[in-house]
């Protein structure tokens, strides 16, 4: 069973349609890419299935469930989390406070310190810097603290947006690196991302979104080799 499933999504903003039809699924266990332009509609896809974008065609099923009538929390709730773009960290907090508040739902926060044992093993870099003001920590850090923080909500599927958007080339490495590490940790990863090379060398699949619209869907080295993709979005 897809742990994933939409079907025939179509979501605006006011008289801005800005998904069409959109078709997608997950299985447990993948790491699937999502990548388009700037401005496809890749952001508001994810927003979508958290319910903070409601979709006014089609259906959203998580493990079986519909998600379309469900709040924001109470998806949240059932595992689905979302680290969004531009990492939104709480500046002025600590690192271990800003761990701590993504432990917020009830499943979450009745193992909250072993969850938090487990990503100060994981990612000792956020235990030694605990006590240090979120803002402080360089942008790569900043974003190692929001996907840390994400896996505080003990996802069974994770969402990310644009996890390497302004890193360094360096801290980017990286980032895919901790991703990869996530999913062989038994997370489900809907990898939202403009830097296709990257993204698509660690998915198992990939779709591409152009205007709101799937336009192309392939196991991940196959769109690498497209044509279409290579001229369009790597300019080869």
């Amino acid at each position: 069973m897809s742990v994933l499933k939409m079907e025939g999504i179509q979501a605006s903003y006011g008289d801005l349609v800005v998904l069409r039809e959109v078709s997608l699924h997950l299985e447990e266990g993948e790491i699937v890419a999502v990548v388009g332009s700037n401005g496809a509609g890749k952001t508001s896809l994810v927003r979508t299935i958290s319910g903070l974008l409601r979709a006014e065609k089609g259906q959203i099923l998580f493990e079986g469930t519909r998600l379309n009538e469900l709040t924001p929390s109470a998806i949240v709730n059932r595992g689905v989390i979302l680290c969004p773009e531009g990492r939104k960290i709480f500046s002025t907090l600590t690192v271990r406070e800003n761990l701590e508040l993504g432990a917020y739902a009830p499943g979450a926060r009745g193992r909250l310190k072993e969850t938090l044992s487990w990503i100060y093993s994981f990612l000792p870099i956020l235990q030694e810097r605990k006590e240090q003001l979120a803002s402080t920590l360089s942008g790569g850090e900043q974003q190692i603290l929001a996907l840390a923080r994400g896996l505080m909500g003990r996802p069974r599927l994770f969402m990310l947006d644009e996890p390497s958007l302004g890193l360094a080339p360096l801290f980017i490495k990286e980032i895919f690196n901790l991703v990869q590490e996530i999913n062989r940790n038994g997370v489900t990863i809907l990898l939202i991302e403009q830097d296709l090379i990257h993204a698509l060398a660690i998915a198992r699949r990939g779709y591409v979104l152009e205007n709101g619209r799937i336009t192309m869907e392939d196991q991940s080295q196959a769109l690498l080799k497209n044509e279409n993709v290579k001229q369009a979005y790597l300019g080869l």
